[in-house]
């Protein structure tokens, strides 16, 4: 299977990045679409906006995050779809908007993925 990265949208363009997909709710604040290089955007894989306010980027509240996004997840069955059709394509790189490196709704989702099989 080809590789899932996962980047920050503001970091730099990369050669080996494939297809970029954004995969937070909102546009990137002072991001313009040139700038951004987004291939696609699938806002419907973002965590709901209930789960966004609840972990509120609090630490010790990643895991329980992770269980209630995964399953949020697991019924997105045609976004998912999609996603996986583009990684037997070749690499992607999911991006997300967020401060938060370590953290982060994009690394969820390739968590979920590789848990899946993609």
């Amino acid at each position: 299977m080809p590789e899932i990265r996962v980047k920050r949208v503001y970091d730099p363009v990369e050669e080996g990045d494939g297809v970029r997909i954004l995969v937070d709710r909102t546009w990137p604040r002072g991001l313009s679409k040139e700038k951004a290089r987004i291939d696609l955007w699938l806002r419907e894989l973002a965590p709901s906006p209930d789960l966004c306010r609840w972990y509120g980027h609090v630490p010790e509240r990643w895991p329980e995050f992770l269980a209630r996004y995964h399953a949020e997840l697991a019924q997105k069955s045609a976004a998912l779809a999609k996603l996986r059709e583009l990684g037997r394509q070749g690499p992607i790189t999911l991006l997300f908007a967020s401060a938060e490196r370590e953290r982060n709704n994009a690394l969820a989702l390739k968590l979920f993925l590789e848990k899946e099989g993609r």
